[in-house]
């Protein structure tokens, strides 16, 4: 992860995914390169050939947004890969301020303890900050202490778990980079990203896709080996004044399988523990 020039590796691995005839052009021949080239990005952008090779070297520091917006249509972003290369054009070094705080908010504790369905607060490293015991009795790697991207591509029980496995690992690593990317002098990040690539050839070549991925909610399908099979809302909620701290929570359609199932899973976990917590 080369955080000195975080945006030209952005806009090369957008390039080499945008083939010709994505944007009307002819291919004639073998190409020796893998999506558009420089000189065709420079063309369809309306800057020179130069001018765009020393934006992906990162010889020129102060693109406008008017020259970001050109390379970001032909480069067909959407609308949060494009929000994303604006953080990285004018994102400043972190060095010397304080990290984000890890207390969750009493009143989020008291809400943790409130909920009968599974929910948890992780942090933007996807930390697992505090959870309630229904969440740890879900997924054991839903507890305090836990990482949920080490535990989606290290820990096998969660590929077991998860029958979307695949897609909700991919979706994780680009709301990784839709969230703290845009920082890679993050020393967190840097750790993060350098143990993952280390154990990971799978999170390795997601995280060179530069994908960027806006954190949402969604439909999980799991398969947990004492309830069975569930489908279950995912909600993430933000939480105000945290400095990134999202509020997980998964719930059922009322009167579904699911559902019954959920409350069985709430029934086994011990209800007077409380929500964990650091």
């Amino acid at each position: 992860m080369d955080g000195s020039n975080a945006l030209g590796g952005f806009l090369r691995a957008r390039r080499e995914q945008v083939r010709p005839e994505d944007v009307g052009l002819a291919v004639s021949g073998r190409r020796r390169t893998p999506g558009l080239r420089r000189e065709e990005v420079a063309l369809l952008a309306g800057i020179s050939t130069d001018y765009y090779l020393r934006l992906e070297q990162g010889r020129d520091r102060t693109p406008s947004t008017q020259v970001l917006d050109a390379v970001a249509g032909v480069l067909r972003m959407d609308h949060d890969q494009i929000a994303y290369l604006h953080a990285l054009n004018r994102r400043r070094s972190r060095h010397g301020e304080p990290p984000p705080s890890e207390d969750v908010p009493d009143g989020t504790l008291r809400l943790l303890d409130a909920l009968p369905m599974p929910a948890f607060v992780q942090d933007r490293y996807l930390n697992v900050l505090a959870a309630n015991p229904t969440a740890e009795a879900l997924s054991p790697t839903m507890r305090p202490g836990a990482n949920r991207l080490v535990a989606a591509f290290l820990d096998p029980h969660e590929a077991e778990l998860h029958e979307d496995w695949e897609r909700l690992t991919a979706a994780a690593v680009g709301q990784l980079r839709a969230t703290v990317g845009a920082e890679p002098d993050d020393p967190r990040l840097l750790s993060l990203v350098g143990g993952l690539c280390a154990e990971s050839e799978r999170f390795r070549r997601l995280w060179a896709r530069q994908d960027v991925v806006r954190p949402s909610g969604g439909m999980a399908r799991l398969r947990h080996p004492d309830v069975g099979c569930l489908e279950l809302y995912r909600e993430k909620l933000v939480i105000a004044g945290t400095g990134g701290q999202t509020l997980v929570i998964y719930h059922a359609e009322a009167g579904s399988a699911s559902a019954r199932a959920l409350d069985l899973l709430t029934l086994s976990s011990t209800p007077d523990r409380g929500a964990a917590r650091l």
